[in-house]
């Protein structure tokens, strides 16, 4: 149970500066109002027993009628990192918009190269932003600020943002970004700076904790479902067709969760929060067996993730964010279903993998409307000196969450929960593989 206490979001000092914005703080006068302060929204709605007296929430995103900075002097600060995903052009032109034409802000800039670009020994120049150099650029998948994976000397960053008088900085990236960019706010914080530190989710696993949706998931997932189609097609295609399609999810199985559930193809859903068997009754093979018995055509959609100690040696190496590089499940069920059945039934089998093309694809319409959502709730929140901390959403409210709370876990599928027993029921798999 998460306390009232680690919900508090940390704020660089008193806001005495009035709000550029001309909203209302009156309800009924059809004018846009601010936000106040004391405004929470509950991390779980739903009360169960024993749980009376504890009800954690966040704060509540939105404008403030006092801000912390003067816009005039404000110097912002972008720096996306990790994979690319879809909307991250959407996020930049978001938040040196909502900057810009909001708050008056006029010297923003980019980082090159996720942190790689705050590091003097590689020599890459900041990227000046405005209107005119954004204004096109959510019709592009990727970002044109570009990124990278691995740790930076957190003491060289905040170097860098003391020597050049940076006044926030927005961190967007997933769990391994928003590490970073708490371990930034401390060293900011040891030092006595008033920089604000403000993290926007983004991971197409939608794995981060305490963030029910993180931009590009939505896209992926839609992205993900025509790849889904085109499988049971070739699948319905060849006498006894088996695809096996692979999407991402290290170790969170919602893109092939919501993928499956979205096709409504599919026979089999793989995921890392389940493990499986390839022999025993209700094993991998024998699932496969019983499926041909009655059909001629199967469609398997597999997370990344899934499967790990199945795969000989994964595990044993790590990439450069210091993630374990996974074996690579996908081959290792197409060869390991042909060698089983290569004696007695003839499979069709074909193997996509479409992650690549998942993660560059520009955001989908409702992506875009979410990526706006959070860029605004992010500049209004290190506006309003707000640090430490990245956008969520709870329970339909926009919320600002601790980067403690944020990193100090990974958000799963529950195997227990409502989306694994939708996948169950539509795919008619077993309840459990493993024996």
């Amino acid at each position: 149970m998460t306390s009232p206490s680690e919900t508090r979001v940390t704020i660089l000092g008193r806001c005495t500066v009035e709000s550029p914005l001309g909203l209302s703080t009156v309800r009924g006068d059809s004018i846009a109002n601010f936000v106040g302060d004391g405004g929470r929204v509950l991390i779980d709605p739903v009360t169960r027993p024993g749980d009376e007296g504890q009800h954690p929430a966040f704060e509540l995103a939105g404008p403030r009628r006092e801000i912390f900075f003067d816009p005039s002097k404000v110097r912002a600060g972008i720096v996306t990192c990790g994979g690319i995903c879809p909307g991250l052009n959407n996020v930049i032109r978001g938040l040196v918009m909502q900057l810009w034409h909001r708050y008056g802000v006029r010297r923003i800039v980019g980082f090159r190269y996720g942190l790689r670009g705050f590091v003097p020994r590689y020599r890459l120049p900041l990227v000046d932003l405005a209107p005119d150099v954004v204004v096109n650029i959510h019709h592009m998948g990727g970002t044109i600020l570009g990124s990278s994976r691995g740790p930076q000397d957190i003491g060289k960053i905040a170097d860098l943002l003391e020597r050049q008088d940076f006044d926030m900085v927005f961190f967007v990236g997933g769990d391994g970004t928003l590490r970073a960019a708490h371990a930034v706010s401390e060293e900011i914080q040891r030092r006595g700076l008033k920089i604000s530190i403000v993290g926007v989710p983004k991971t197409i696993d939608n794995d981060i904790l305490h963030v029910e949706r993180s931009f590009g998931v939505d896209t992926a997932v839609s992205v993900a479902t025509e790849a889904a189609n085109a499988a049971h097609a070739e699948a319905t295609g060849a006498p006894n067709g088996l695809v096996i399609v692979k999407l991402m999810g290290r170790h969170s199985g919602y893109i092939a969760c919501l993928t499956a559930l979205a096709s409504n193809d599919a026979n089999l859903v793989l995921v890392p929060e389940v493990p499986f068997s390839l022999d025993g009754e209700n094993g991998l093979f024998s699932v496969i067996r019983r499926r041909f018995e009655k059909s001629d055509h199967m469609l398997v959609i597999v997370a990344e993730g899934a499967g790990q100690d199945l795969l000989a040696g994964a595990g044993d190496e790590k990439d450069a964010s210091g993630n374990v590089k996974l074996g690579d499940v996908g081959p290792f069920l197409k060869g390991s279903i042909k060698k089983r059945f290569q004696a007695d039934i003839e499979l069709g089998i074909r193997y996509i993998d479409p992650s690549y093309i998942i993660r560059a694809a520009p955001a989908n319409p409702s992506d875009g409307i979410y990526c706006i959502e959070l860029t605004s709730a992010a500049v209004h929140a290190a506006m309003a000196g707000r640090t430490d901390m990245v956008v969520g959403n709870t329970s339909g409210h926009l919320t600002h969450v601790p980067l403690t709370l944020a990193t100090s876990g990974r958000k799963t599928v529950d195997p227990e929960g409502d989306l694994w027993r939708a996948v169950l029921e539509n795919t008619g798999q077993p309840m459990s593989m493993t024996g």
